[in-house]
């Protein structure tokens, strides 16, 4: 089986929910994973901070850095971008997971929310790829991966939140522009986003609580999902947009159940889809 041995991730918002299943993913390959997040303290509603993923990422299998980083601010994705450089020699794969949400109307949204989801969202995931593209672009085999969904300009994705529409959608327009900017060069950039909801801390306190988190999957169905992306060739795997369910079928994989938080529940269809 195709293996991340020895390859150095830099995931954000990994401390957690998808962006720490594809850690732990990465990790029982052998994988350096840099957890870049900004939880150092514990948090009732948050399970989980960047040292404890890091802990976890050890046991997995694989090898750790832990760094505090905002991606709000230019400075401190810079920061992480060094460490993980002088920490293990360079960066194969780019995950940009952190996102902020909130399914607020127009006149719901408060300014400062707005601001946040496209600082975190679309900003973030733009200056994290600007700042790990000169590392990535001297790997045998460099990915981006954007957990961000297929782009739809069908009004119903947009009247019910158009700001969080917009910023996640920001998301999916750097895998548009990126991947055909970067092809030539032989960086793959690609975004894969769940047919269904995935029983994450945001789905706990922001998308319904515990009843939705039954009819969830797993956040383990992502992170094998970006385990099957990000060991393909990046020069024949670019300018995708993938769905979890889709990529694994391909793989061979026909029954889910093992993703299912509660076996036999009917199942949430994701946004976007």
């Amino acid at each position: 089986m195709a293996s991340l041995k020895g390859k150095t991730l830099f995931i954000t918002g990994g401390s957690r929910g998808i962006g720490k299943a594809i850690a732990l993913r990465a990790a029982r390959d052998g994988a350096n994973i840099v957890i870049a997040a900004k939880t150092t303290e514990p948090n009732p509603k948050l399970a989980g901070t960047i040292y404890t993923a890091a802990e976890e990422i050890l046991a997995a299998g694989g090898k750790a850095l832990a760094c505090q980083a905002d991606i709000r601010f230019e400075d401190q994705i810079r920061q992480a971008v060094g460490q993980a450089v002088a920490t293990f020699g360079g960066i194969d794969i780019l995950v940009n997971n952190a996102s902020a949400i909130s399914l607020t109307g127009t006149l719901a949204t408060p300014m400062k929310r707005f601001d946040l989801m496209h600082q975190v969202n679309a900003r973030g995931t733009f200056a994290c790829s600007q700042a790990c593209l000169p590392h990535l672009l001297k790997s045998a085999n460099p990915h981006i991966l954007n957990i961000s969904p297929p782009l739809n300009l069908s009004p119903r994705w947009f009247a019910p939140h158009a700001a969080y529409t917009m910023a996640k959608y920001g998301m999916s327009l750097c895998v548009l522009g990126m991947a055909e900017e970067f092809r030539e060069q032989g960086v793959a950039v690609n975004a894969l986003w769940p047919r269904t909801v995935i029983a994450t801390a945001a789905v706990m306190n922001l998308l319904g609580g515990e009843e939705v988190i039954r009819r969830s999957r797993k956040p383990e169905i992502m992170a094998d999902a970006a385990h099957a992306i990000l060991t393909r060739p990046g020069r024949d795997c670019t300018g995708n947009f993938f769905i979890d369910e889709a990529v694994l079928t391909e793989t061979g994989i026909t029954d889910f159940g093992q993703y299912v938080v509660t076996p036999g529940s009917e199942l949430f269809p994701d946004l976007f889809l």
